[in-house]
């Protein structure tokens, strides 16, 4: 729907809008609050505009605000959000208050930026308001299959709600993982409406004895999963011999 801008600004800075929820939720009636942080020159002047976007629906402008009282493009918009400019730290947050089903939706900031060539809108990523209580991942785990000379990590991430969940792969040193990685979509995997998840990491021969995690944010939880390379487990496996071999000599 929105694409991010990084073009360079005149004055040679980058702005950029960042909103790192990708989801939340609230229960009807409850207060959300949304945050835009903000990376460039000039917050201070700078305009942040909020819009409301819901499926088959065209993208809402609800307001914007430089300082102060926000400007509203409707007069019912007043009752239900605010705006506000964090100086200090460089965010933007909108409030919804007492929210309602009608304001299930994904919210995104944008502002305005000059390069040489041309103004351009940047926006963030979007966060996705869902009127209802969340729930935490049931189970998760990473299985292992060997085959040839590879090996596929499958972490599985079960019964979680809403739907909007990262997933990504680190390696030893902490560092993210994106070659040879597949992420599958979210599926509905229950009745209730709650949803599970894959993602697949392929390792060559050559890095088979190294240890990954599997790393999953979620607004209600943040967990890492470690898959232990193969030193680690035929390591795990005589130990395992040697306790029992000790056991059966008592």
């Amino acid at each position: 729907l929105f694409a991010v801008s990084l073009l360079p600004l005149v004055d040679g800075a980058a702005q950029i809008l960042r909103q790192p929820k990708p989801s939340t939720s609230r229960a009807v009636q409850m207060t959300a609050r949304i945050s835009c942080h903000f990376s460039g020159s000039d917050f201070l002047n700078t305009f942040i505009h909020c819009y409301e976007h819901k499926p088959r629906e065209a993208p809402k402008h609800i307001l914007y605000v430089q300082s102060g009282v926000p400007y509203f493009y409707e007069k019912s918009y007043r009752d239900i959000f605010w705006a506000k400019k964090v100086r200090t730290e460089s965010i933007c947050t909108l409030t919804i208050n007492k929210i309602t089903k009608q304001q299930e939706a994904t919210y995104y900031c944008g502002s305005w930026g000059r390069t040489a060539l041309e103004n351009h809108q940047v926006f963030g990523s979007g966060t996705k308001l869902t009127v209802s209580g969340n729930s935490p991942p049931a189970h998760s785990e990473i299985l292992q299959k060997n085959h040839g000379n590879q090996t596929t990590y499958v972490c599985l991430i079960e019964k979680f709600y809403p739907e909007v969940i990262r997933v990504t792969w680190t390696d030893e040193a902490h560092k993210e993982v994106t070659d040879n990685v597949v992420q599958g979509d979210p599926w509905k995997a229950t009745k209730e409406g709650k949803y599970s998840i894959s993602s697949w990491l392929t390792v060559s021969a050559a890095n088979k004895d190294k240890n990954y995690h599997c790393k999953y944010e979620h607004e209600s939880k943040e967990h890492s999963l470690q898959a232990q390379g193969t030193y680690y487990m035929l390591r795990i496996f005589i130990l395992r011999i040697i306790r029992d071999l000790t056991f059966s000599l008592q």
